[in-house]
């Protein structure tokens, strides 16, 4: 038996959407923390993502899943399986940047020195502020940090995904401090551990086969045989093709693994090329 934390709140969805694509489905209550699962293997918590790292640090839970700035704020001594590109609105990663209103004299992190920045991400703006050898106040925020500047605060270092909601604040990026996407995290005790250590793997496996399928297609198509080389140098395959000889001595099928944004932009080249019956289909997991 294996116990894992899942993040409570904005991530919660996609996390869970994330495992059914994988084969694991969790349910819960609107008002539970304890999420069932249909695997006899697997135990679970939903915990708030800020506090996942150090639970799994401290051995309450086997593992988890969360930010990476979530690990470096505590600076949780866990071990890191594997990174899991996604999040609750886009697959872009979330990234920590210092921001001031665009009509202040602040324009670079320098101009800081000696004033007031508000963060939820404490810890590491301070460190980033003290490599730097500027000195500042961070104070903690509670949220709406963007709110703060400039009556409250001088600038801000805030998350964002696309930047927009800073944009409508008008405020301006002045450095990236830190890009974080969601992982995979482990406590020690339970990686030495070779049963859940394998549990724990297998299920990072199929966590990473779901996010890699998820902009992919498969396609398959047959072809006169004369053509099968005209055909291939159009396919952007991410390995040579799979070609098998039809019942029809002068026809082969392909099959080929493509980014699904390039399907309406090949398929038409691949039919000019005499490809027929051609056939595009989702794809659940890939493995390579």
């Amino acid at each position: 038996m294996v116990k894992i934390a899942l993040p409570k709140g904005s991530l919660q969805e996609a996390t869970f959407h994330l495992f059914e694509k994988a084969g694991w489905n969790f349910s819960v209550r609107s008002r539970s923390y304890t999420p069932g699962v249909d695997d006899p293997e697997v135990d679970a918590i939903l915990l708030r993502a800020q506090e996942i790292p150090r639970y799994v640090e401290m051995g309450a839970v086997d593992f988890g899943i969360t930010g990476y700035d979530n690990v470096c704020e505590c600076s949780a001594d866990v071990v890191e399986v594997c990174e899991l590109v996604y999040s609750k609105a886009t697959s872009r990663p979330y990234r920590w940047v210092l921001a001031a209103p665009v009509d202040s004299d602040i324009k670079r992190a320098e101009d800081l020195e000696g004033k007031t920045v508000a963060t939820e991400l404490v810890n590491v703006t301070k460190k980033y502020f003290a490599e730097k050898g500027i000195n500042v106040k961070v104070e903690f925020s509670w949220g709406a940090t963007e709110v703060k500047v400039p009556e409250l605060v001088d600038a801000i270092v805030e998350g964002t995904e696309t930047g927009s909601t800073l944009k409508a604040h008008g405020l301006a990026i002045l450095d990236e401090i830190l890009v974080s996407t969601t992982r995979l995290i482990c406590n020690k005790a339970s990686w030495e551990d070779p049963v859940k250590r394998e549990k724990i793997e297998n299920m990072a496996t199929m966590l990473q086969a779901a996010l890699t399928a998820e902009n992919l297609v498969g396609l398959k198509m047959n072809a006169p045989k004369e053509k099968t080389e005209a055909i291939v140098s159009i396919l952007p395959a991410l390995e040579k093709p799979t070609i098998n000889e039809l019942s029809d001595r002068g026809w082969v099928a392909l099959e080929i693994i493509i980014d699904s944004k390039e399907v309406r932009n090949i398929v038409p080249k691949l039919k000019r090329a005499g490809a027929s019956g051609i056939v595009e289909y989702p794809l659940s997991k890939v493995i390579f």
